[in-house]
């Protein structure tokens, strides 16, 4: 017990000692997903100190549930209106995941093809959302700062995707500018499960 207790005192002291250092400190950031560790030198532009399913309500979290549905296994179906996105199972039942999505003006609906798949995608913001917000670079690379997140889902031959986020507190929300937003364990759960060619219909 008295090890413990030391072993846990170690822990705050060193945690007090980071929170007291200054800003322009230089810090080697972790990350880790299923593909396996990276690091950055760079401090993330936005601080995620709790993990990215605390930030969201139960109802958005991933689980299983009853759905019947005449499409077939492995078809995803995104109900835009109520956030929630659903990858079609066996036996009348889907994986529901909490999704955010295009903000008024941008909506869109119909069906498509999953063209490509991508980890920790690269980003180029289109011409209109640069004309639209003219402080966005003309490229971001992948890595845990970028918007796409851990993972991409390309849509046919639309600028759409799915893919996950850097602002986890956002899914159940009407945000993007057309994208399909998951916090980053679903979507690199649904990369997983999803080959390319699958069908994606939106609604």
């Amino acid at each position: 017990m008295v090890k413990w207790l030391r072993s846990f005192s170690a822990v705050v002291i060193a945690a007090s000692a980071l929170t007291a250092m200054p800003a322009q400190a230089e810090f080697r950031f972790f990350n880790f997903d299923r593909s396996g560790p990276s690091f950055t030198h760079s401090r993330p532009s936005r601080a995620q100190p709790q993990p990215q399913q605390a930030r969201i309500s139960r109802e958005f979290m991933r689980q299983t549930v009853p759905f019947r549905t005449s499409e077939r296994a492995g078809t995803i179906l995104v109900d835009t209106k109520n956030h929630f996105l659903y990858l079609v199972l066996e036996n009348d039942k889907a994986i529901r995941y909490g999704i955010g999505v295009a903000r008024s003006g941008f909506e869109w609906s119909g069906t498509h093809r999953v063209t490509r798949k991508a980890e920790w995608p690269g980003w180029t913001p289109p011409a209109a959302m640069r004309q639209r917000q003219p402080g966005l670079p003309a490229y971001m690379p992948g890595g845990p700062n970028n918007p796409l997140g851990a993972r991409a889902l390309y849509l046919g031959s639309t600028l759409y995707r799915i893919h996950g986020t850097v602002e986890p507190w956002s899914i159940g929300q009407n945000v993007s500018s057309g994208c399909i937003r998951m916090v980053n364990d679903d979507v690199i759960d649904l990369y997983s499960r999803v080959p390319v060619g699958a069908k994606v219909m939106v609604i």
